[in-house]
């Protein structure tokens, strides 16, 4: 481990190897594809070549040494969790989990003599893991019947995902009016699954509009979008419709 480690070190500083960062998006527990960006413009043949995987450059994931696997050098949590597609230059991470989110640098480096090699390549992927969030859900904690002047008290609830999400809106809408309410959120994280569960609540004035429509809109990362609830339907006579 401390060869690689040192192989990476003295790369950083060779001239003419670019060192860029793709990102990487997984659902948790798929097949990750962490690609080396090797072009191999010299079709230079893979028994002339060592290629190696590591994580945060301490973590040793793959090593393919002229041709063959080795797995003497192998952190213990990628035993058995990855597989190399020499064609595509290409390494399969088998059952991504949370903690395996960070930086993945792919080396390559080239036979020169029996006992001297070049570095020719270096790439780095960040992985990032997702997690699908459960529909957000809207429940009444009010108790008994609702009353003219009197709150409406709710709280909208989504779990199991990840990352942490950005916030968590209320949507309000009545005579083709949409009203937007950013509250707070309350943000827990389950110490096993490290996955997410969220809370936001909301208390208003009874709507005294003929028909009102309440939702609320869960914001993800990544680009994900975000997630709807069912809408609570809420009548004059304050007691609830329903979608």
């Amino acid at each position: 481990m401390e060869v690689c480690i040192f192989f990476l070190c003295a790369m950083i500083f060779l001239p003419g190897i670019a060192a860029s960062i793709h990102p990487v998006k997984a659902f948790l527990h798929h097949t990750v594809h962490l690609s080396c960006h090797f072009p191999n413009s010299q079709k230079i043949d893979v028994n002339n070549l060592i290629i190696f995987w590591q994580k945060d450059t301490i973590k040793v994931v793959h090593e393919v040494y002229y041709g063959q696997e080795k797995h003497e050098n192998l952190s213990p949590e990628y035993i058995n969790r990855t597989k190399v597609d020499m064609g595509k230059w290409t390494l399969q991470l088998l059952n991504a989990g949370i903690e395996d989110e960070g930086r993945y640098q792919c080396i390559i480096m080239q036979k020169i003599t029996e006992r001297s090699r070049e570095v020719i390549h270096q790439s780095e992927c960040s992985l990032h893991i997702i997690a699908n969030y459960s529909q957000p859900e809207i429940a009444e904690l009010h108790s008994g019947e609702l009353k003219p002047n009197g709150y409406l008290n709710l709280s909208c609830s989504s779990s199991g995902g990840y990352p942490e999400p950005k916030e968590m809106t209320w949507l309000i809408s009545y005579e083709n009016i949409t009203h937007s309410s950013t509250a707070h959120m309350d943000v827990s994280q389950d110490a096993v699954t490290k996955l997410y569960n969220v809370t936001s609540k909301l208390n208003i004035p009874v709507p005294t509009k003929s028909h009102t429509n309440i939702s609320c809109l869960l914001h993800l990362r990544e680009q994900l979008g975000s997630l709807v609830s069912v809408p609570l339907g809420i009548d004059t006579s304050c007691k609830k419709l329903g979608t």
